[in-house]
């Protein structure tokens, strides 16, 4: 077996790969495909049509060949999927983020200290039959702590976990670097996986090209890339989420004409879909189906290339905001379900107060900046992800940046080709993207620390961990999540995020709200989530 200590980082590309953040397309392994059993396409639902035994089936419109591992995904699909295959020492109710016991048997009642300790669920096994123990914990957070190896979880913990001992088989210690009750929520983020099957060589690729075995309500059953997972009830779970499906079948559907129509009329092929586009909510309603949106972060933000003159002027990244008119994004585009943004957070945030630097509509102000700037005929290119809604907004973008002299066109691409050019290091000058940290839990330490630290991803692409301002942001974030005053740790986190807003190197332009769709009659206990995704394990049929 290899050592989880000995796992290398990853190059640059593969963690973005593997984040999902490029959503490359990645084949199953042969291994994992010659145990599947389950539908071969989308055209076989199993049964889909009645009856509690019926398949149920559902259309994501995010894709399913992102990276499974949870220690390093960002997949909206992975990430859904997983919550219901996996389970942390402790998980987060899907809307209100409050942990609950779920491998462990119950939420520390003290969080004020620098250790917290669990005790396994008695009987918990896995989906290949052995029994979880402490060393499958301690395995998972050796991985997310090893200073060797780059995952993306490694940002959620290292700042204040420092380790994970094993008291006995049934009982492990959290050791902090200094009280965090924040942390709390994120150990649903350190989803254990078997060590007898993830310590294998190979194992962690097996798992980003969708190998999946946990602890959670649902086994997968069947992986196929671009097309569907599908999953069936784990006979063995006795944890608190008791799984009402005998068998679901996920399909991705990334495109919205056919994912609607995969859900509508009487002989739809689903009973439920998230992602629903604006356009189709009165019509889907008519037809009988329940439509409903989750507002939070989910936003469209705009990040600058701070070596690309003249971006490297904050005045320009000022003007440029000034001229959006987010107001008629939010009314044409969005169809009046979304809010400009008025700080990094949106306003539901339990963080959330506006931001000193507001980017209202002004283009004379935009104008002025720029003359300030010395700045006359400037040429911009948008480099975009073809997310539909994304693409929706541009156009009020170029109008914008038109009016006030500035010559723009639009480059929407697919999301791998925009990122691989980052990756690559290619030139750019700006670039319009999704992001929705809400994700990963409403905790604003984390959304910040998502989105900016010296050793952060999107930092990198900016070219800004350098700048003198930059350098002072990270030191005062780092102080905001050591700070244990939660009310003096808010206030922090509020004035750094007025640096975030004023240097506008990549921020938020609007944050809109996601719908999903479901039909009534059929599915009971849905509650639409404001991040991509969905969350079935306290739904059930009618």
């Amino acid at each position: 077996m290899r050592d989880v200590n000995r796992t290398p980082a990853p190059h640059r590309r593969s963690f973005l790969k593997y984040t999902g953040a490029l959503g490359a397309a990645a084949a199953l392994s042969s291994s994992l495909s010659a145990c599947s059993s389950g539908p071969e396409s989308t055209n076989d639902t199993g049964g889909s049509g009645g009856g509690q035994n019926a398949t149920l089936t559902a259309v994501i419109g995010y894709g399913n060949d992102g990276s499974w591992d949870p220690t390093q995904t960002a997949s909206a699909f992975c990430m859904a999927a997983n919550n219901h295959i996996y389970e942390g020492l402790l998980d987060t109710d899907p809307i209100s983020r409050e942990p609950y016991a779920a491998l462990a048997t119950q939420v520390p009642a003290d969080l004020t200290g620098t250790s917290w300790k669990f005790t396994l669920r008695a009987g918990a096994t896995f989906h290949d039959g052995k029994p979880v123990t402490a060393d499958d914990v301690v395995f998972v957070f050796d991985r997310i702590l090893d200073p060797k190896t780059q995952t993306l979880a490694k940002g959620f913990f290292a700042s204040w976990l420092k380790e994970v001992r094993k008291i006995d088989a049934r009982n492990v210690e959290l050791v902090l670097k200094f009280p965090f009750p924040e942390g709390v929520s994120r150990l649903t983020l350190a989803k254990i996986m078997p060590k007898h099957v993830f310590s294998r060589p190979g194992a962690w690729d097996d798992a980003i090209k969708g190998k999946a075995i946990g602890s959670g309500p649902y086994r997968q059953t069947a992986h196929h890339p671009k097309s569907n997972t599908t999953f069936e009830a784990f006979a063995a779970y006795n944890g608190p989420r008791r799984p009402a499906f005998k068998k679901m079948n996920w399909l991705t559907i990334v495109d919205a004409a056919p994912r609607v129509a995969k859900i509508s009329g009487a002989s739809a092929g689903a009973q439920i879909a998230d992602n629903v586009p604006y356009a189709n909510i009165a019509r889907l309603r008519e037809g009988g189906m329940t439509v409903q949106g989750g507002a939070g972060m989910n936003n469209l933000f705009l990040m600058f290339n701070t070596r690309h003159k003249p971006f490297d002027d904050v005045r320009v990244r000022q003007a440029l905001r000034y001229a959006i008119d987010t107001g008629k994004m939010v009314q044409v585009a969005l169809k009046g379900h979304g809010k400009p943004s008025s700080s990094f957070l949106n306003e539901a945030n339990p963080s959330y107060r506006p931001a000193k630097t507001v980017y209202a509509y002004d283009p004379e102000k935009a104008k002025k900046l720029l003359k300030e700037a010395g700045v006359k005929g400037l040429e911009i290119e948008i480099l975009s992800v073809n997310v539909s809604w994304i693409v929706d907004c541009l156009p009020t973008v170029k109008a914008s940046w038109d009016a006030i002299g500035v010559r723009t066109t639009l480059a929407p691409q697919e999301t791998t080709a925009v990122f691989t050019k980052m990756d690559q290091k290619q030139d750019y000058q700006v670039v319009a993207a999704a992001s929705n940290p809400n994700q990963f839990g409403l905790d604003a330490d984390l959304i910040m620390h998502y989105n900016y630290g010296p050793q952060n991803l999107w930092m990198g692409y900016a070219r800004w961990a350098g700048d003198p301002v930059a350098r002072q942001l990270f030191k005062d974030m780092d102080r905001a999540t050591q700070e244990p005053d939660a009310d003096k740790k808010k206030a922090m986190i509020q004035d750094y995020i007025d640096v975030v807003a004023e240097q506008a190197v990549l921020y938020p332009v609007v944050h809109n709200e996601l719908m999903t769709a479901w039909n009534p009659r059929r599915l009971a206990g849905i509650r639409p989530q404001p991040y991509p995704g969905i969350n079935l394990l306290q739904a059930k049929w009618v």
